[in-house]
Parts: C-alpha cells; structure tokens; sequence
C-alpha cells in the first residue's frame, strides 16, 4: 500500500474510532441493553450499534475491504486486506460505568512471513474516548498519541517494571493464566488488570507499562496494538492459544520478554478443546489443576430486578 493510501486509511480509521467513542462517550452512565449475557462477560446492543457506525464508516472510504469485527464479518477474512475492529474492547467495564475501555481498528495485509498470524497490521488505531486519547501508527512511521510521537520504556529489569495481564474465563485457561499471574505479580514491581486489552497495549506503547502479558486473547484484541508497539520501539509476540481462534502474546519494550516467567506450557491436543465445551474443558482445567475450584454462579441483574440469566430478550443494565 502506498504512503499516501496509508494516510487515508489512517484518516478514516480515526474518523470510525472517533465516532464510535463518541456514542460510548455519550451512554456510560446511560441505561445499557445487555443483547448476551453470559458468566464472565457481557454482549452489549452497543458493541453492536459501534461496530456498525465503524463499519459505515470504512466501507464508504473503501467499499472492496472485508471488516473482521469482534461484532460480525463483512466480506471475506482471507483477503489480501481486511479491517479488523473490536468496537468496544472493555465491554464489561463499559456495562458497569467503568470510564475504561477503547475503540481498536486495524488494517491488516496478508503476509505469509508474518506468522503466525499470516497477516501483519499496517495501520493500528487505538481511541480511549474517555481521556480523548488517540493512539494512531502506520508501518514504517512512529506510534503517536494525539500527535506527540511515543516510545516505549527503558527498563531492564522485571523487578523494577509494571507488568499488565488479564485472562479469560474458561476454565482451562484459568488453570494456567492464575498461578502465571501470581508469579508475575511475585516478580515485578506491580501487576495491573485493566480489562480492556487494547487500552493496555496502548500503555505499554506509551511507556506506562513496560510489558503485557496474556495467555488467551483474540485477534481484534490486538491487532491494532501490536502495530503501536512495534512503531513505538517495542516487540510484540504470539503464539496460538489453548483454544482455537486464541492466541498467547507477550507484548514489551524490547528489554523485557525473555526475563520475564516462562509462559506455561501448552498441553497436547488443547486445540481440540472448543470454547464452548463443557465437560472435555472442566476435565482438561482440572488435569492442569487438581485444586481449581468451581466458580460462583454469577447472575446479572438489571436495576430493574430482572432476575433472568440469559435473557432470550435484550434487557437493560443500570
């Protein structure tokens, strides 16, 4: 792609970002109709509503590129470019007035060296509509925020870093990704957990944090920071993760990944184990760890005492 074709996807990626956070902006403190809700995690109609302004938005300026959202597919994922969106990356903090979460839009050309993705991100932008922070980059050029060029930290030691990390909530993961985090939190300085990946690539782009670790993250999650990282004098890594269409990243400033804990091996056959099984999953979790315990029912209430779990209907947060 071109410089100045990059600079117009660039262009309207921020525009698509902008507008999405500015509805995010608009309705944190409003009612919020839950479309999914499961046990860890939240679908909302709003992910859904911002994923289709950031759709309107990048196929009016180039109507041939398939998008790739957390929300839906438009066209074909294969392609030699595709968009990849995650609308509201921090969903869950969103639902609960949390002031924390980000728009993620990236533009992805295939690459078959680029593994093991097979796609390498050209244009990353990330928009936290609550700071009006704008984390833009494009290949080749250095990572900015609102305009001011970023780097990424300088130290050396874990001891002395802030390392992010989060995990989902399957089972298995959870086998592996808590005791991970209890050795990290042993070895660094502090851990945070922010709930919105995108927003903690950001950081560690910034130089906020010095590293960030996950062992179970989907592409839309950090696509567009991975790019920042890199543009910004950072290393992004991944591998596939314990389940299919996941992947495990150590995303640093280039001092750092190799001195931190070794990540947990994966165990064979885990790409056999789907998201959503039930029991080959429990099994698995409790092969990785005899002594997990079994999580809470957790219900989600409305503030209209709806006590349905999983609504077949949407109904209303706050």
């Amino acid at each position: 792609m071109k410089p100045s074709e990059l600079k117009r996807a660039l262009t309207s990626a921020v525009a698509a970002a902008r507008a999405a956070g500015d509805v995010m902006r608009r309705n944190l403190n409003a009612h919020k109709i839950v479309n999914e809700a499961a046990r860890h995690d939240i679908k909302l109609e709003l992910d859904v509503r911002c994923q289709r302004l950031i759709e309107r938005q990048l196929r009016t300026d180039f109507p041939d590129l398939p998008i790739l959202g957390e929300e839906g597919l438009v066209g074909n994922p294969d392609a030699e470019l595709r968009w990849v969106v995650d609308p509201i990356d921090g969903t869950v903090n969103f639902a609960y007035d949390v002031p924390h979460a980000c728009t993620c839009i990236a533009l992805q050309a295939r690459d078959p060296q680029a593994k093991p993705t097979g796609f390498r991100s050209i244009v990353g932008v990330t928009y936290d509509p609550f700071l009006d922070e704008m984390f833009t980059a494009t290949a080749g050029t250095p990572a900015r925020l609102n305009g001011r060029v970023l780097h990424v930290s300088t130290r050396t030691k874990v001891a002395d870093s802030l390392v992010a990390t989060g995990f989902s909530k399957s089972r298995a993961n959870m086998a592996m990704s808590v005791p991970y985090a209890a050795e990290l939190a042993l070895r660094s300085r502090k851990i945070r957990m922010m709930g919105s990946a995108g927003t903690m690539l950001a950081y560690v782009a910034a130089g906020r944090f010095d590293a960030y670790v996950e062992l179970s993250i989907s592409i839309w999650d950090f696509a567009s920071g991975a790019l920042l990282i890199e543009q910004a004098g950072g290393a992004f890594w991944c591998e596939p993760g314990l389940e299919p269409a996941t992947w495990r990243m150590v995303a640093d400033n280039g001092r750092l990944r190799k001195k931190l804990p070794p990540l947990p091996r994966l165990p064979d056959h885990c790409h056999l184990v789907k998201p959503s099984a039930g029991a080959p999953a429990l099994a698995l979790a409790l092969t990785l760890n005899p002594i997990l315990s079994a999580p809470k029912q957790i219900t989600i209430k409305s503030r209209s005492k709806s006590k349905r779990r999983a609504p077949p209907t949407p109904f209303r947060i706050n």
